[in-house]
């Protein structure tokens, strides 16, 4: 039977709210796969990307039950361009395939439309040919920088880095096909989403099909 092929593509910057809003989109039944979340498995014990990120880096990445030792690795690349660039060929291709696989299977198991998280979606710049929209959670810097420092108890100076080391606010708004504002509370984000919710199953109903 022919499928949908609609899917969203959900991002925004750090302490946006991306993880609450994609929970929602789960709760009303769309198929929510996290690129963050596939990025871990392949760099647990024994997961696919661990073999070549053994051979380009060595042991001094791999922490003693074999999995990534992320700290390790994000001391390397964070000012090694051509470290990070060695670890990003190993880890994009390995991502993209997967979760193009998830959104695949649970779009032939019936989920209505898939919404595939990619924190990094802008600055990737390879995901816009692969969904069908974009939909950004936005909200001010300062309540990213309060967001992320209750969280992981960052400091102001280490969340700015993290900050500018991403697309900035205007370059996610300026791609956006749909815009979630985040500077309100939950309940606010919820009312969007199930708008958003609304808006996706007629446009997923009326997506051209594949299969």
């Amino acid at each position: 039977m022919p499928v949908s092929r609609f899917i969203v593509g959900l991002t925004g910057g750090v302490g946006s709210g991306k993880s609450a809003a994609a929970a929602f989109f789960a709760e009303l039944g769309a198929a929510v796969v996290d690129t963050d979340i596939v990025a871990h498995e392949l760099t647990a014990p024994g997961g696919a990307a661990m073999a070549a990120i053994l051979g380009a880096f060595g042991t001094t990445v791999i922490a003693e039950n074999g999995a990534l030792d992320r700290a390790a690795m994000r001391r390397l690349v964070f000012n090694d361009a051509m470290a990070r660039g060695r670890l990003e060929s190993i880890m994009h291709p390995l991502i993209r395939i997967e979760c193009q696989l998830r959104c695949d299977r649970a779009l032939s198991e019936g989920a209505p439309y898939a919404v595939l998280v990619i924190p990094l979606l802008v600055e990737s710049g390879s995901y816009r040919e692969r969904v069908s929209r974009i939909a950004v959670v936005d909200c001010a810097e300062s309540a990213q920088i309060k967001r992320v420092a209750a969280r992981n108890g960052l400091s102001r100076e280490e969340i700015e880095r993290i900050m500018a080391a991403q697309a900035t606010r205007e370059d996610r708004l300026a791609v956006a096909d749909d815009t979630l504002n985040n500077d309100g509370d939950i309940s606010a984000l919820q009312s969007q989403i199930a708008e958003l919710h609304r808006k996706y199953l007629i446009l997923a109903a009326n997506a051209t099909p594949t299969g």
